[in-house]
C-alpha cells in the first residue's frame, strides 16, 4: 500500500479549492454571507492567516467580495469584469512563506554582517532610516525607502545572489494575491511602528551585535506580517 501523494499546490489553493465546493452549498453562506474567518479555519482545521489568504485568491477570482467590517459575501455572478481568471502562477505566492523565507534568510545576513559594518555602510542606513521616519511622519507609506534599507544590508555582504534573493523576495509583495492583501488591511496607520523597528536593527548594526541584530530583524517581519495577515480581521463575526 503506498501513501496517497501530498498536495504540491500552494495551501491557501488547496484552502480556496475546498471554498469553493463548499459555497456551492445553499445552507453554507446565508444570506450571501459566509462564516467567520475563525469559523472557516475551525472547520477546515487550519490557520486563520491560510483561510484569509485563500478567501483573497477567491476574491481575485471575483467569487467574493470581502468588506472591511462587514464581512466575506458571495458575489451573485462571479466578478471578472472579462477578464480571464488568474493563474496558480500569476497569483503569486503565499505572504506567509515569503514572510518566513525574509525571516530565516534576512535574520542571518543581519547577523553575518554585524561584526563587520563599515562606517560609510552604517551612514547609509541611517540616512535610509531618516527617510523612513520622515515619509511615515508626513503620512505616506515608504515602500521605497523600506526596500533600500534591506537591500543596503544584504548588499552588506558582497554576495550578489544574497542580494537577488532578498531582492526577489521583497518584490514579490507586487503579486496579486499580496496587493490585494496589503489593499485590504495595510495602510499608512500600519506603517506607525515600522520606523521603530528598523530603528532596531540599525542600532544593532551599530553595536555590531549579532545576536540582537538577528532578533531585531526577525522581529521586524514577523510584526509587518502580522500587521498584514493577522491584524484587523474583514469579518465583523470574531467568535
Amino acid at each position: 500500500m503506498t501513501d496517497k501523494p501530498a498536495d504540491p499546490r500552494r495551501l491557501y489553493l488547496q484552502i480556496a479549492e475546498k471554498l469553493r465546493d463548499l459555497i456551492a452549498q445553499p445552507e453554507f453562506a446565508p444570506n450571501g454571507r459566509l462564516p467567520s474567518e475563525r469559523a472557516l479555519a475551525t472547520a477546515l482545521a487550519v490557520s486563520r492567516p491560510s483561510v484569509r489568504e485563500a478567501l483573497v485568491a477567491l476574491e481575485l477570482e471575483g467569487l467574493v467580495e470581502i468588506r472591511m467590517g462587514s464581512g466575506v459575501y458571495v458575489c451573485a455572478t462571479p466578478q471578472t469584469h472579462g477578464k480571464e481568471p488568474l493563474s496558480r502562477a500569476e497569483l503569486g505566492d503565499s505572504l506567509l512563506d515569503i514572510m518566513r523565507a525574509r525571516c530565516v534568510i534576512e535574520g542571518s545576513i543581519a547577523a553575518s554582517v554585524a561584526p563587520f559594518c563599515k562606517a560609510k555602510d552604517l551612514k547609509h542606513l541611517r540616512a535610509l532610516y531618516d527617510e523612513m521616519q520622515r515619509e511615515v511622519s508626513a503620512g505616506r507609506i515608504p515602500v521605497a525607502a523600506d526596500r533600500a534599507f534591506h537591500l543596503a544590508i544584504a548588499q552588506m555582504t558582497g554576495n550578489e545572489v544574497l542580494v537577488r534573493t532578498v531582492s526577489s523576495l521583497f518584490d514579490a509583495r507586487h503579486s496579486p494575491l499580496s496587493e490585494k492583501l496589503r489593499g485590504h488591511f495595510e495602510n499608512e496607520s500600519t506603517w506607525g511602528a515600522v520606523p521603530d523597528e528598523h530603528r532596531l536593527i540599525l542600532e544593532a548594526l551599530e553595536a555590531h551585535d549579532p545576536i540582537q541584530a538577528q532578533a531585531s530583524m526577525q522581529r521586524h517581519l514577523k510584526m509587518s506580517l502580522e500587521r498584514v495577515i493577522a491584524g484587523g480581521r474583514p469579518n465583523a463575526q470574531r467568535r
